[in-house]
């Protein structure tokens, strides 16, 4: 494809998100690149990227190797999505956050998305409000750079705030992490806020989230089924967990029909303001995870790991850190 680079919108340890547009057709779509010397990363996620066809899976473009500025640089082409992240929606709107119908609305296509990857075999392994994108049809997954193959999953990653039980202990993570992710993002959505509001740092988060017992508290002010339908999501035993494809039948979707398009008053309207917010920042997020910046090695035990992790941190960004246990 010949295509020209706009400004950056995004910036990661290795990777930048750019505004691109086709010289032949004149379309525009994102491009995330970075020295191909260093690409290792972003390849994994083009060839997984590139096996994916859903309409709530941010679409895949092409990729190339350009010369540019004396460097041989690997580009991953996407799906631009104008609308910017479910975060920054959730941010934008306030207090009106709690709408039950945009709840709904979004819920169902995430879960959507999540069946067919399942399907496919392909573990997201960072859902998130940062990582849902939007656009005049909904919500699209997006951010590929954590996600594995289910039997080439060597290690657990993920963003802490959004991390199941059996993750944080570091155990088996499977389909079942997701759907735990899928049930804070709710919470995410419902309140503005993240799942985990009380914790200081990153160890005693884990900590918690590993062996307390406890789960994310789901808002009392959504409706019987809502609240039901995140209870499922936020069972500690993984085995326990309803599956992308048992959500999709829940009762909190009967009236999803009657809502097919969503208000416009709870998606932005200007172009403009969503490349100035950078709405592509998340897609550097999870290839951080994988290249280390903040990693929790192997240690004889959880809590060692988690201590070190401390020692490691200053004051967390809750919905940004990503690490590997």
């Amino acid at each position: 494809m010949d295509w020209t680079r706009g400004h950056t919108i995004g910036r990661g340890s290795t990777a930048a998100v750019s505004v691109a547009m086709s010289r032949c057709s004149g379309e525009i779509f994102a491009v995330k690149s970075t020295e191909l010397s260093r690409s290792e990363f972003l390849q994994k996620e083009q060839k997984i990227l590139s096996t994916l066809n859903s309409p709530y899976i941010v679409g895949y473009k092409g990729y190339d190797v350009t010369r540019e500025n004396n460097k041989d640089m690997f580009n991953l082409m996407m799906e631009y999505m104008p609308d910017g992240t479910l975060t920054n929606q959730i941010r934008e709107q306030g207090t009106r956050t709690g709408n039950e119908q945009m709840i709904r609305y979004y819920t169902k296509q995430i879960v959507q998305g999540l069946d067919y990857l399942h399907s496919k075999g392909i573990l997201h392994r960072d859902i998130k409000g940062h990582n849902i994108l939007l656009c005049e049809t909904g919500a699209k997954i997006a951010d590929f750079g954590c996600a594995r193959s289910i039997d080439q999953v060597k290690w657990n990653g993920g963003t802490p705030m959004f991390m199941a039980p059996e993750v944080a202990r570091g155990e088996e993570q499977g389909f079942a992490a997701d759907i735990w992710a899928l049930g804070c993002t709710i919470i995410e959505m419902a309140t503005g806020a993240s799942p985990w509001t009380d914790s200081t740092n990153p160890a005693s988060l884990l900590y918690h989230i590993a062996f307390s017992g406890q789960k994310p508290e789901i808002p009392g002010f959504l409706s019987s089924q809502a609240r039901d339908f995140v209870s499922k999501c936020l069972r500690r035993d993984p085995k326990q967990r309803w599956s992308a494809k048992q959500l999709f039948k829940h009762p909190f979707f009967e009236e999803s029909n009657s809502y097919d398009k969503i208000n416009e008053e709870f998606i932005t309207s200007s172009p403009t303001s969503i490349l100035d917010q950078g709405i592509w920042s998340s897609a550097e997020e999870s290839e951080t995870v994988d290249d280390s910046r903040q990693t929790i090695s192997s240690m004889d035990s959880p809590l060692q790991r988690l201590r070190e992790l401390e020692m490691q941190s200053g004051k967390p960004d809750w919905l940004q850190l990503e690490i590997t246990v």
